[in-house]
């Protein structure tokens, strides 16, 4: 019995890989968290990878625990969660590129007693951005799909193991990465911060077209 208790240990090494390799790839979330770092520091940018983490875990959890009957529920809804991401992603695209660069968050991360609680809303964002991105989904889910092949997830307490593992190595990438642009920062002017903002604007609403556009193609396409 104490056995069963016991999780694979290769689950671990494994799922930290992941983690990294699913955090890692720039995407919609990820040119989010990167702009928050670059305006808010090192907490910002951890703020707003919290929320991926927190995202990417939750996906993970249900693919552990139920791959077949929740995957064929996301094939069912996919339309609709692809265009509530696509209208979010390009809604929060507008608003980064509308919006002037904030001196204030760029004076409260510069000070030495800024904490993670002062930037703690952006952690629902990316958090919804996250479970409202069709390629974050079904790429965790095809990952458990095939995960087999490097290692055997038998139990429950081997998928909540591996789904702890990935969800360490995505924070571990996060940290990583928002301590390397935390220290390099403070070159940036307000000028170029503004320039930041209105790139990762347009990347975001560009991503946002691109889901809503699929789903408009896939519509349209048999009436042509």
């Amino acid at each position: 019995m104490m056995m069963q208790l016991i999780p694979n240990p290769l689950i671990i090494p494994v799922g930290l890989i992941i983690g990294v390799l699913v955090a890692a790839p720039v995407g919609p979330v990820n040119v989010l968290c990167i702009q928050r770092a670059i305006e808010r520091g090192f907490w910002g940018g951890l703020a707003a990878g919290i929320g991926a983490v927190l995202g990417d875990g939750l996906i993970a959890l249900f693919a552990a625990l139920g791959v077949g009957a929740i995957s064929g529920a996301i094939s069912d809804y996919r339309t609709a969660i692809q265009i509530v991401g696509g209208l979010a992603l390009a809604l929060f695209g507008l608003k980064l590129y509308l919006t002037e660069p904030r001196l204030d968050a760029l004076d409260k991360a510069h000070h030495e007693n800024a904490k993670l609680k002062d930037f703690v809303w952006d952690i629902p964002q990316t958090f919804f951005l996250t479970i409202t991105n069709p390629g974050a989904v079904l790429g965790l889910f095809a990952i458990f799909g095939g995960i087999s092949t490097f290692v055997e997830v038998k139990t429950n307490i081997d998928a909540l193991t591996m789904v702890a593992a990935i969800m360490g190595g995505s924070l571990g990438w996060w940290i990583l990465l928002s301590e390397l642009i935390g220290r390099i920062r403070h070159k940036i002017s307000a000028h170029r911060l503004g320039f930041v903002n209105r790139i990762a604007g347009i990347l975001l609403i560009a991503f946002g077209a691109i889901l809503i556009g699929e789903m408009a193609y896939k519509f349209l396409a048999p009436q042509l």
